[in-house]
């Protein structure tokens, strides 16, 4: 191991944190183990995540669950046709009481930003989101200020109501390091949730009164930088690049993943490998964030459409063909 890298201590260090957020978040979740931990590969990896699933899954109480569970600040934004781009990101404005020019801050100065429902705003708000997502920083009146770190988008997104949304361009789509799907739940933790969030509480209120903030700004961006030493073999690094050379070859694929999903895909292994207690990433951890990490980065073929195939079916047929390296 290089002197640089994090001492196993530090790793182990960070998985404890991580497991700690995770803990918080299921006293609010019932089931959707995956979910959790791609949307804590996110956070550790130091990404953004994009949440879509039909009304009801849960996808606003999982980004809250998370918000509450950390110690640092949180801003929600219900994305709506008349939000401006000022209205994120913050302008200047003349104060008249004192003859001066005034910054106001918008809410992207947070640590996290719940950008609910963000298919709901139009083009030019959305494209405001780009540079603090990309570049941690927003430009005002052409001054460059930093946001907070951490930072990251937990977005939410509804994929089956179409009226009066604005689809995301796929270069909005690319800074999300993960785009994670929620599915109904089993009928077990169907019967569960509905005791959970019904039991002993009055209308509609979201049953995140016990998680409890667990991790500091500080500790976060310490568990980001143990992620960064997290082992990734050439080998294993390779077989992300072939995958996603893979989606651009195929009949069934207008446009396949770029360089950046290949990155995404070596980034979000590495957190999965530390969630997982290694210091080393291996195949399988590629495999286990290739749907969530590609599934955003595909185009599919017009008659691919038409034959009700999904991005996901491509990555699954992608991961049977390309051969994985043998430890």
């Amino acid at each position: 191991m290089s002197s640089d890298s994090p001492r196993p201590t530090d790793l182990e260090t960070a998985a404890r944190i991580a497991g700690r957020i995770r803990g918080e978040i299921e006293k609010a979740i019932v089931g959707q183990a995956d979910v959790i931990d791609q949307v804590l590969i996110t956070l550790v990896a130091g990404g953004h995540a994009l949440l879509e699933g039909v009304p009801g899954l849960g996808k606003t109480l999982l980004a809250r669950a998370l918000a509450a569970s950390f110690a640092g600040s949180t801003t929600r934004v219900q994305f709506t046709p008349d939000l401006m781009p000022a209205d994120l990101v913050g302008h200047v404005l003349y104060e008249a009481s004192s003859g001066e020019m005034r910054l106001r801050r918008g809410p992207v100065f947070t640590h996290l930003l719940l950008a609910d429902e963000i298919n709901r705003a139009p083009a030019k708000t959305q494209a405001a989101l780009l540079e603090v997502m990309q570049e941690r920083q927003v430009t005002i009146e052409g001054d460059s200020l930093l946001v907070p770190a951490p930072f990251m988008t937990l977005a939410t997104q509804n994929p089956i109501e179409m009226e009066g949304t604005y689809p995301l361009p796929e270069a909005q789509l690319d800074r999300f390091l993960l785009k994670v799907q929620l599915d109904y739940p089993s009928e077990g933790e169907e019967v569960a949730l509905i005791r959970h969030v019904t039991e002993g509480r009055v209308g509609n209120a979201l049953p995140i009164d016990d998680v409890q903030p667990v991790a500091s700004p500080e500790e976060v961006v310490a568990v980001q930088s143990a992620v960064s030493g997290v082992r990734v073999d050439e080998r294993v690094g390779e077989y992300a690049v072939r995958i996603a050379r893979a989606t651009r070859d195929r009949p069934d694929v207008s446009v396949g993943a770029g360089p950046r999903g290949a990155i995404a895909l070596v980034r979000a292994a590495r957190a999965a490998a530390l969630l997982g207690g290694r210091s080393f990433a291996i195949p399988d951890d590629i495999k286990a964030v290739a749907h969530p990490a590609l599934r955003h980065r595909i185009l599919l073929a017009p008659e691919t459409e038409l034959e009700g195939r999904t991005q996901d079916s491509v990555v699954s047929a992608v991961l049977d063909e390309v051969e994985a390296p043998r430890e």
